[in-house]
């Protein structure tokens, strides 16, 4: 039974205004057991539910007619309008990683959290009570439809953009081995010159094995497997002298500087925070300036390794910081100085900060005109 002095007819409508915050909370509990967003804040666990439920309580309180029922019921009336919160809701769980299964749960738990809690306060099923509930389906349903669609449409444009960064970053490197492999096949080729094509054909083989890695590496994420590590005895001088070795096979036009103090040893995946600062370091000489090098700093404590890779260069927007390691997005280079392709297809930086987490560290970048672009990493010395 209801407690006293409930309101025995209370509209469907009404009570999600009225209850709006016990509604989010029993979404937010659930919402918080799915593992994409395990590290995400309340404000981003509710970012537009609030929006929703304002927007179905709206609708169910506007005179509908029969005919337009019919369409809402068949889904007729599912084409997204621009801007809704439900759309917003699709392409914000589209960045965050979120499955297309996950999306739909969250509207599934959304639709039984407010019934639930109605139906317990609700004396008797009337019919005006079966018409809310009517309503708020299709309501709800109208909205997973322009969440949905709006996921998918943009899944789908990203992938293609995917595969045309890829097949343009692919052309540069393999155009340079295609016509190092004519030159040296060439009957009248000069032979003091073979050691200058086969240094370009190594620095094109790092670009490309770079970039196939990454996608590799997104791919094991995509699959939910995550990136795995396996610590041991290590020392970040020497992944980080590895590192850049790697990067300047990959940028020979570069000038790379290393500075080390403390103590560096600890327990790290070498190969996994090798791909880190390899990944670091091919990004900053991306978005140098010619005439400054691109510093690695590696710093010893007591209980973890800081790790900074800097350069000067065009000063990233604050507004931008915050998306520079989600996968797939680049930042445009202005007045491109050197035939340097840009070879981590935008997931570079996002392979580095799961690589990162995995280890229960962190990753952030800072950018200013005195400083330049920072990216530190900190990853504890131990397990």
């Amino acid at each position: 039974m209801p407690p006293p002095g409930v309101d025995q007819t209370m509209k469907l409508s009404r009570f999600i205004t009225t209850h709006m915050e016990q509604i989010l909370e029993e979404w937010e509990a659930f919402a918080k057991e799915i593992p994409t967003t395990s590290k995400m804040s309340i404000s981003d666990l509710r970012d537009h539910a609030k929006q929703m439920l304002q927007a179905c309580a709206a609708d169910l309180d506007t005179w509908q007619s029969a005919a337009e029922q019919a369409s809402k019921s068949k889904g007729e009336e599912a084409v997204p309008k621009a801007g809704t919160a439900a759309i917003r809701h699709g392409l914000g769980r589209l960045e965050s990683g979120y499955s297309v299964a996950e999306l739909i749960s969250e509207f599934r738990a959304l639709r039984a959290s407010v019934l639930r809690l109605w139906q317990s306060q609700v004396g008797q099923v009337t019919e005006a009570t079966t018409d809310d509930m009517v309503r708020f389906n299709e309501t709800i349903d109208q909205a997973l439809a322009e969440s949905a669609t709006a996921y998918s449409q943009k899944a789908t444009h990203t992938r293609e953009i995917f595969l045309a960064i890829l097949g343009h970053d692919l052309r540069g490197p393999l155009a340079t081995m295609a016509m190092a492999g004519d030159y040296l096949t060439h009957p009248d080729a000069d032979l003091a010159r073979a050691g200058a094509m086969g240094a370009r054909v190594k620095t094109s083989a790092a670009l490309m094995t770079s970039m196939v890695r990454d996608l590799l590496e997104y791919s094991r994420t995509q699959l939910g497997s995550g990136i795995p590590v396996v610590r041991r005895r290590a020392d970040m001088r020497d992944i980080g002298q590895a590192a850049l070795d790697d990067a300047s096979a990959a940028n020979p036009r570069c000038r790379f500087e290393l500075e080390v103090a403390g103590q560096t040893a600890g327990s790290f995946d070498a190969a996994r925070m090798q791909q880190v600062l390899t990944n670091l370091l091919n990004n900053a000489a991306q978005y140098r300036t010619q005439s400054e090098p691109v510093t690695l700093r590696i710093e010893g404590s007591p209980d973890a390794v800081l790790v900074q890779v800097g350069n000067h260069g065009e000063v990233i927007p604050r507004e931008s910081l915050a998306s520079l390691f989600d996968p797939l997005v680049r930042l445009a280079r202005d007045g491109q100085e050197d035939e340097q392709p840009n070879i981590n297809l935008g997931l570079g930086l996002f392979i580095a900060r799961e690589i990162t987490v995995a280890h229960g560290g962190s990753i952030v970048a800072a950018s200013d005109e005195d400083a330049g672009t920072v990216f530190s990493v900190r990853i504890p010395r131990e397990a």
